[in-house]
């Protein structure tokens, strides 16, 4: 996300920070820089020229470019406004009403009838909310079915009944008090553009419902539009916060850096993939020092402790202390990797690691040469010989050299974890083998 925003920044204040000395001349050419990135970004210009201005005020005003390390300075200058600008701090869901009525808003394409999946199953899972998605989106059966479908996947109950909108809207409010459910989600339809329709209809739901929560569900690629379209659906309903979706693809994605300051409403969520565990909690400071390309170890952390299971982790350490891993654990730690999601996008959140390639396929390989040993042969890789070697090439679409390759690096990680023997271990320490 963010890739280009990023390494523009990145190489601007990079070259602010070697400078042992920075004049108001030098500042002013690096802001304008700065100017122009964000705008080439499609954030809104308003926003640019008071991110400019307050970034230039403050060095100025602290005397920055007198003290010893002023480009370090100013880099934290630009970090705490970028923190700013994207909301300041961490806006959770309001869920005190009982049930509490999710009313998700958007353009049609925008995302709502997934995204209402992701917010159920953020709901259940993170915060043990027992939730009723409700189906409101009469324009398309196919949004009807679809929001079926991701119900039928996660196990939770989607109400559809009612001609109108507004009744299956009332009617799943019934069913959630009746039935104690905590949170009622509605997806509503969406329309190729903004229209009269779409908000008297939208306005009558609001009022008959009273929601905790309006969300406007909007894509993050959509551009300078997506401004204009947050703030006609904030006139309207008065929006209580925003779920960018489509994060992580290679957009420009300023909107993300226009939405808060223009409406003044709190991004709460992003969406940075298509599967349903693809849904992040946002908060702006782990995303300013993302886009500065900072990296989000706190983040990071939090996908391994939700997505990786401890209990094995602990195990495999154990095994590593007695000397005893072999390539089936490895397997094992390979499969707990790829759970937490694309390499790609783990490194996105280690500082410096923004730029480092990575063959994501590489992963795919070594497991299915694991895959095709047999469990003696993964036990003790020393009764691996040419033609047991032949024959689990064969079966993994791979070669020869491969299967050595594997081999020779999976023996050094093992020196090199003896090393370690009476220390703290870093969990999944396969990174030589790929």
């Amino acid at each position: 996300m963010f890739n280009t925003l990023t390494e523009k920044l990145n190489s601007i204040l990079t070259q602010l920070r070697r400078r042992g000395a920075l004049t108001e001349k030098d500042l002013d050419e690096g802001l304008r820089q700065v100017r122009l990135a964000l705008l080439e970004a499609d954030v809104n210009y308003k926003v640019v020229k008071k991110f400019i201005d307050d970034i230039k005020q403050k060095a100025l005003g602290a005397k920055i470019l007198e003290s010893l390390t002023p480009g370090q300075q100013i880099v934290k200058i630009v970090r705490d406004e970028l923190v700013q600008i994207l909301g300041g701090t961490r806006a959770d869901l309001q869920l005190t009403d009982w049930p509490s009525v999710l009313l998700l808003v958007g353009l049609q394409g925008s995302g709502k009838t997934t995204m209402s999946g992701k917010l159920a199953k953020y709901l259940t899972e993170k915060l043990h909310k027992r939730v009723l998605l409700a189906a409101t989106d009469l324009q398309r059966p196919a949004a009807i079915e679809q929001l079926k479908q991701l119900g039928a996947k996660l196990g939770y109950p989607v109400y559809a009944e009612g001609r109108t909108p507004i009744a299956v809207a009332e009617g799943a409010l019934r069913e959630a008090r009746q039935k104690s459910f905590d949170v009622l989600i509605i997806d509503t339809a969406g329309r190729l553009q903004i229209n009269e329709e779409l908000m008297a209809e939208l306005e009558e739901m609001k009022q008959k419902l009273q929601p905790a929560e309006v969300l406007l569900v909007a894509d993050a690629m959509t551009g300078q539009e997506a401004v204009n379209i947050a703030q006609t659906f904030d006139q309207r309903l008065k929006l209580t916060g925003i779920i960018l979706t489509k994060l992580d693809g290679d957009a420009r994605g300023g909107a993300a850096l226009s939405m808060v300051t223009v409406t003044g409403r709190p991004i709460k969520f992003v969406g940075v993939g298509e599967k349903l565990e693809d849904l992040e909690v946002f908060h702006p400071d782990r995303m300013a020092e993302r886009i500065l390309g900072m990296g989000d170890i706190l983040s990071l952390i939090e996908e391994a402790e939700a997505r990786v299971d401890a209990k094995k982790a602990e195990e495999f350490v154990k095994k590593i202390q007695k000397e005893s891993f072999t390539l089936e654990d490895f397997r094992e730690q390979i499969q707990q990797l790829r759970r937490m999601g694309p390499l790609t996008k783990l490194l996105e959140k280690i500082p410096g690691m923004q730029k480092v390639e990575v063959d994501e396929r590489a992963l795919v390989r070594v497991e299915a040469i694991i895959n095709s040993m047999t469990p003696e042969e993964r036990r003790r890789p020393e009764i691996l010989n040419g033609r047991r070697k032949r024959r689990i090439a064969l079966g993994s679409g791979t070669q020869v050299s491969d299967v050595n390759k594997l081999l020779k690096r999976f023996e050094e990680a093992k020196k090199m974890m003896k090393q370690f023997k009476g220390k703290r271990l870093p969990q999944m320490p396969f990174g030589r083998l790929i």
